[in-house]
């Protein structure tokens, strides 16, 4: 066997290097990124936000008053998109580990992923969920260009009530196809709520009937659109309790649903290597998903 030399073996190496940074590049360069705002000539409701967007920290932002919407689009699309609505407590939305982060993943499976930046409701309650029906009408006015048959939508934590009350709370042009729920505040009723997200929401004296009208669990009919729910039995934040109930109301009106719940992790997870169940869930979503 010919021994290979110093110069050689460097050589080998530059030369490899150089391959894998030229299909790093072209992966980067496949991932098209195009963002648009969701109202460009002003949006029909307000929150009365009059302070400054501003960034919390990395990739958390608070005070958002001009919302927009983020599409990753695939090199080749199977059809499939999602919609994320990341959390906060309807104070700021997560838009790092609960959004765009997630966007190369998704693209790998085929799918087209795009990130919601939402308004704050600030007590005004039909502030997101507009914008949420607003992005659902954006993907379907160009599925044709951009090779879309089914629209999802995905929220984690109080991004999954936002994204289960436009499963829930839909006319013919925004009802989205499917649900994707990571960790969701679900219900508005006091014993099981997450309490920020309610007060943020709904104000601190809701009455009766938003109470009623926010509690998803409530609202599912036999149209609600097929639902996967993940949880951790030791989510301290928002209880398992929203993810169990929703899914015992999808069953009981015979919507196609699952229910994964993890014994540890807490809340807050996303895309976070640090959890421990990362790659089954996210294996988990792939099967789900190519069912559809």
């Amino acid at each position: 066997m010919k021994k290979i030399t110093l110069p050689e073996y460097r050589k080998f190496l530059i030369t490899a290097l150089g391959s894998y940074i030229f299909l790093l590049a072209t992966s980067v360069c496949a991932q098209q990124k195009i963002e648009i705002p969701l109202w460009p000539d002003g949006a029909p409701n307000t929150n009365e936000i009059t302070e400054a967007e501003k960034v919390i920290q990395n990739g958390i932002v608070g005070n958002v008053t001009q919302p927009s919407l983020t599409i990753y689009l695939p090199e080749k699309s199977n059809g499939k998109a999602v919609i994320a609505c990341p959390g906060g407590g309807y104070a700021y939305v997560a838009l790092k580990h609960e959004g765009h982060d997630m966007a190369s993943w998704f693209n790998e499976q085929g799918i087209t992923f795009a990130v919601l930046k939402y308004r704050m409701p600030n007590g005004h309650s039909d502030v997101p969920l507009s914008d949420a029906q607003k992005a659902i009408r954006i993907m379907r006015q160009h599925a044709d260009e951009w090779y879309l048959k089914k629209i999802g939508i995905m929220g984690a934590s109080a991004g999954g009530h936002l994204a289960s009350t436009a499963a829930t709370h839909y006319t013919k042009d925004c009802r989205p196809d499917f649900q994707l729920l990571l960790y969701p505040v679900i219900s508005m009723r006091q014993e099981i709520t997450h309490q920020g997200s309610r007060q943020n929401l709904l104000g601190k004296n809701p009455s009766d009937e938003q109470i009623e009208f926010f509690s998803n669990e409530l609202q599912v009919n036999a149209q609600t659109p097929p639902a996967l729910l993940i949880h951790c039995s030791d989510d301290r934040a928002v209880v398992p309790e929203n993810s169990i109930r929703y899914y015992q109301a999808l069953l009981a009106h015979k919507v196609p649903a699952t229910l994964l719940c993890y014994p540890k992790g807490g809340h807050g997870w996303g895309f976070s290597n640090n959890f421990a169940f990362k790659k089954i869930w996210l294996e988990e979503v792939r099967k789900w998903l190519e069912m559809l």
